[in-house]
């Protein structure tokens, strides 16, 4: 079992080099998606649960896949939406819009602390605009006027 959780590190760590490695940080649903298959596909080549070329060829097209995918994304915007998920606005011009924070599950203190943690900000009368992005964060640009 050792020498197979080698190679099968090696082998992980060499296809996602050939992949998009943007999957491991912090992203869309979509990306997670992929990190939490792919560890779960290799587990099976390092127990021995499933046959070993199999399951590491299974692994190449889960990678080869997400590539596809985030070209055709890349390409054609509502596949991107489809996949990736669209962003929110939930302040504008210092009013929240309390229908798109329901929608994002997102309470008043959920906004206020990142409004704090991102910009500094204790007040989002002092927000030009906030949005809820693709991959969960939330973004601010402070009023400047």
């Amino acid at each position: 079992m050792v020498v197979r959780a080698v190679v099968v590190f090696a082998f992980a760590v060499l296809i996602v080099r050939m992949g998009e490695k943007r999957f491991i940080g912090k992203n869309t649903a979509f990306d997670v998606i992929l990190g939490v298959m792919l560890g779960s596909v290799v587990s099976r080549a390092i127990t021995g649960q499933s046959p070993f070329i199999p399951t590491l060829c299974a692994a190449v097209v889960l990678v080869a896949l997400h590539w596809l995918f985030s070209r055709i994304a890349f390409r054609w915007s509502p596949f991107g939406t489809l996949i990736k998920g669209r962003t929110r606005i939930l302040v504008h011009d210092g009013e929240v819009d309390w229908e798109a924070m329901s929608r994002s599950n997102l309470s008043r203190d959920d906004l206020l602390g990142a409004l704090r943690l991102k910009a500094s900000i204790t007040d989002w009368a002092n927000v030009k605009e906030a949005r809820l992005e693709r991959n969960g964060e939330i973004s601010v640009i402070q009023n400047n006027d």
